[in-house]
């Protein structure tokens, strides 16, 4: 896999928010994404300092009706994609400070199995009932 530069992180983005529009076309009811704009903009913010304006504008025009933010109780496990695993509290609560400093709402899901899935059915439950 070749090294990834401040310009991928974009096109990532984008593609991520393509994805989203055309699965959205299908859905009936919820659309889970496993990631957003304010990850991406935490990650470009990490690992280059800075993060592309169109990101910054997506997280305001492209809002979700829920985040779940999953918490660090789980054991970090490689991938050749994901980095910092000795860092994970602290972007946790970089995550979280973003979220609660724009007001989105959010559930922090903890747990491990079955009890973590429980704990994300109960907090969507809750927000839209």
């Amino acid at each position: 896999m070749r090294k990834y530069d401040y310009e991928d992180i974009l096109e990532i983005a984008k593609g991520q928010y393509r994805n989203e529009e055309e699965l959205a076309k299908t859905t009936r009811n919820f659309l889970f994404c496993d990631t957003e704009f304010i990850v991406t903009k935490i990650w470009c913010e990490e690992k280059y300092g800075r993060c592309h304006p169109w990101i910054l504008e997506m997280i305001e025009k492209h809002r979700y009706e829920l985040y779940l933010l999953c918490n660090t109780d789980l054991p970090w496990e490689y991938d050749p994609l994901r980095e910092n695993p000795d860092d994970r509290k602290r972007l946790f609560e970089l995550y979280k400070k973003e979220l609660e400093d724009r007001g989105f709402p959010f559930a922090i899901i903890s747990g491990t199995g079955r009890e973590r899935l429980d704990n994300a059915i109960k907090a969507i439950k809750k927000h839209f009932s």
